[in-house]
């Protein structure tokens, strides 16, 4: 089930739903249903676009036709591959923050079944996405991955939250963010190959390394010497 019972909204509805989220969201970014109803109000175009795409390409139309979900029930045999592999270092990702691929929420506000697939599918590979450009889940990390997004699908979410997330970073993380972060995220998400056309789960057993050299992701740089500490405050550099 892609999502719950959906609901359909006329523009001005479709506006109340868009605003009254974004401010939600920006009070308190922590409300991923308030975030993901803010994709779905403002990003019908840039969903529609994604799925011409997805269409020009096999491995996209294999997932269109597909529609796997990124679900325990399809994804834990992750845990079991070996240390190397992509599905590993997903399994870890998720395992070290005690994440499940089950808790993301429902889509409700797409109009077609096709384009709620879609808008789904983005939410749940998010994780996969954390784990290919090593990005951790704090404010900063999220950030730079909401511009990798945008750049890969144009969605105005994407947008509005690497904003929403500046505003909350001190003097240091903005300067760390702007300076380093944010241009190494622009050039990532443009040098990627199409990320929503790939059926990640036919690759979990191949080699971490092999499968970012063949996408042409670029792991996120250590933070300068001069700005580590401000990097440590915001958990962006790991410990030793």
């Amino acid at each position: 089930m892609i999502g719950g019972a959906r609901v359909r909204l006329n523009r001005w509805q479709q506006a109340a739903v868009a605003v009254g989220s974004a401010v939600g969201a920006l009070l308190d970014p922590r409300r991923a249903d308030l975030i993901a109803a803010l994709g779905e109000t403002t990003g019908k175009p840039a969903f529609e676009r994604v799925v011409q795409r997805m269409k020009s390409s096999p491995e996209g139309r294999a997932i269109l036709l597909e529609q796997p979900r990124v679900i325990s029930a399809n994804v834990g045999h992750a845990w079991d591959l070996p240390p190397n592999t992509f599905g590993a270092a997903y399994a870890k990702f998720m395992g070290s923050r005690n994440f499940s691929p089950d808790n993301r929420p429902p889509v409700r506000f797409m109009e077609t079944d096709e384009l709620a697939y879609v808008a789904m599918r983005a939410r749940e590979v998010h994780d996969f996405w954390h784990t290919l450009f090593d990005l951790p889940t704090n404010l900063m990390g999220e950030s730079a991955l909401k511009v990798i997004e945008f750049q890969q699908m144009y969605l105005p979410m994407c947008l509005m939250s690497v904003i929403g997330g500046s505003v909350r970073f001190n003097e240091k993380q903005r300067k760390l963010f702007f300076q380093h972060y944010f241009p190494w995220a622009i050039r990532a998400g443009m040098q990627s190959t199409d990320l929503m056309c790939i059926y990640y789960e036919k690759h979990f057993h191949e080699d971490l390394e092999d499968v970012r050299r063949k996408w042409g992701i670029t792991p996120a740089p250590a933070a300068p010497k001069q700005t580590q500490a401000a990097a440590a405050s915001s958990g962006l550099v790991k410990k030793p």
